[in-house]
C-alpha cells in the first residue's frame, strides 16, 4: 500500500461531499511542571472541496493528531462559499487580520498559485488555481490566513453587485 500524504487524501466521512484536509501549522506550547515539561499542541488546519468551498479551523489537544482532528472538525463547520470566475477570482481584493494584509489579484489562465507556503494550500482547497498574491505585513501564519479568508469573503460576483445597485447586465 502505498503511503499518501495528509493533505492529498479525502476525508473518510461520507456526508463531508469530498473534503479534503491540509495541516498549515503545528504549535508546540509547553507548561513547566513538578516532574518537568508537559507539552500540548495546536493545529492551524484548512478544509475544502478544491470546488468553490473551504473552511479554516483551529483544534488544541495534548497530543497533535488529536490537535489536528478538532481543526478539521472546527474548519468544517465553518465551511462557505467562495465567488470565483472560472479558475480565478473576480476581482482585486484585499483582506486584513491584525497586522497581516493580504492583496490577492486575478491571474490569466495557466499562472497558477503564486502563493506563499501558509497562504497556498487555501486558495489550491478553495478550488482557485490562477492567482497572484501578496502578504504585507505580519507573517504570522493564524493572521495571514484569516486576513486571506477575510479576502475571499468579501468577493462579489458582478451578478450580486449588479442586483444590489439596481443595474442589469448585458
Amino acid at each position: 500500500m502505498a503511503f499518501q500524504r495528509r493533505d492529498d487524501r479525502s476525508s473518510g466521512s461520507g456526508e463531508a461531499g469530498g473534503l479534503e484536509d491540509s495541516v498549515v501549522q503545528i504549535y508546540r506550547c509547553s507548561k513547566v511542571v513538578k516532574g518537568g515539561r508537559r507539552f500540548s499542541f495546536a493545529a492551524l488546519v484548512v478544509v475544502g472541496d478544491r470546488n468553490g468551498t473551504v473552511g479554516l479551523g483551529y483544534g488544541k489537544a495534548n497530543e497533535v493528531p488529536d490537535a489536528v482532528t478538532k481543526g478539521v472538525a472546527d474548519a468544517k463547520k465553518k465551511l462557505f462559499k467562495v465567488v470565483t470566475r472560472g479558475h480565478t477570482i473576480p476581482h482585486v481584493v484585499k483582506g486584513q487580520c491584525g497586522a497581516s494584509k493580504v492583496i490577492m489579484l486575478p491571474a490569466s489562465e495557466g499562472t497558477g498559485v503564486i502563493a506563499g507556503k501558509k497562504l497556498r494550500p487555501m486558495l489550491e482547497l478553495a478550488g482557485i488555481k490562477d492567482v497572484l498574491t501578496k502578504a504585507y505585513g505580519s507573517t504570522s501564519p493564524k493572521n495571514l490566513l484569516k486576513a486571506g479568508l477575510h479576502a475571499l469573503r468579501s468577493m462579489r460576483s458582478a451578478e450580486t453587485v449588479a442586483a444590489l445597485r439596481g443595474v442589469n447586465l448585458k
